[in-house]
């Protein structure tokens, strides 16, 4: 009898342990989650276009406060908008395509980069072709917005932007948004020469979603905003326009281009999610059910002691 009842306190601690632990790591896992949410939240909004409005050439400014960035980080050359969306940010250029990657505009350590210049173009965009990178990140900041002119109408309703560079503004004009692989060589080879430009504007065409006429020839200068694509793992979006000497009139709507967005936070949590290690994903579920039911059992043996 001693035996048994000896029996039945070593398998007691052992249940109590087992949820003790399983409840351990369900806190740690909740506990990482919210992290991840923490510190996603904080990166968004160091790469926040807000963050470098200071910064921004105007006409009252006269490059000024832009001056004042390029004090500040020498690598910095141009400004990049976007009509109509959150895509206002100065643009750098390293020496290689993997500085700006994890190094903001002020030249300080950060996951979200900055907007960079291919380092085989030369920055006074005199190249044919321009190839300008950053990361897509969620709500909308960055290049997180390049993914939506999918959309035929964002297409179509955000025709224009501008380009500030050697003191001046000059005009964008959108032409095409393309799909394409990260490793295809005939997108993404900066400043193309001589007979080949035929041959990368007709590549460019031939793989867009959408396209507008606009005339565009190999004596033109053209830009790519490339950044990764959510729908493929070597995806990447790129929304190609027209460099002019001629500046455009924002007739875009900036309804929706306002700072960070509080209405997109779901599709930042699902991001998040997909970056969890499968095993979290599994655990999670697996270890709830699991502690339930020792919960349950735990439950029926003790109205089974008082029973008897």
């Amino acid at each position: 009898m001693k035996a048994v009842t000896t029996g039945k306190g070593a398998v007691k601690i052992i249940n109590h342990t087992v949820n003790y632990f399983l409840l351990i790591m369900i806190v740690l896992l909740i506990g990482y989650a919210g992290y991840a949410l923490w510190d996603s939240k904080q990166i968004r909004r160091e790469a926040d276009k807000s963050n470098y409005a200071v910064y921004k050439p105007t006409e009252e400014t006269q490059g000024r406060s832009f001056m004042e960035l390029q004090a500040i980080n020498e690598e910095v050359f141009a400004w990049l908008t976007v009509y109509g969306t959150n895509i206002d940010y100065p643009v750098t250029q390293g020496r290689d395509n993997m500085k700006y990657i994890n190094t903001n505009a002020e030249g300080q350590y950060s996951l979200s980069g900055a907007i960079f210049l291919d380092y085989g173009n030369s920055n006074d965009f005199s190249d044919f072709n321009s190839i300008l990178y950053g990361h897509h990140m969620a709500q909308r900041v960055m290049f997180g917005e390049i993914e939506s002119f999918s959309d035929k109408n964002m297409f179509d309703n955000h025709r224009y932007g501008n380009l500030y560079y050697n003191g001046a503004n000059h005009g964008i004009e959108f032409f095409a948004f393309v799909h394409a692989d990260a490793y295809d060589s005939a997108v993404f080879t900066a400043n193309v020469q001589g007979e080949e430009r035929a041959e990368y504007l007709g590549g460019l065409l031939s793989k867009a979603m959408h396209t507008r006429d606009v005339g565009v020839t190999i004596s033109d200068r053209i830009v790519l905003l490339s950044t990764c694509s959510s729908s493929s793992t070597n995806g990447r979006d790129i929304l190609v326009g027209r460099i002019s000497d001629d500046v455009y009139e924002d007739t875009a709507s900036d309804a929706a281009a306002g700072g960070l967005s509080d209405g997109s936070a779901p599709a930042g949590l699902y991001r998040i999610v997909r970056q969890l290690p499968f095993w979290t994903l599994l655990a999670i579920p697996a270890l709830t059910l699991r502690l339930m039911a020792y919960a349950l059992a735990a439950d029926k043996r003790r109205k089974l002691y008082r029973s008897n």
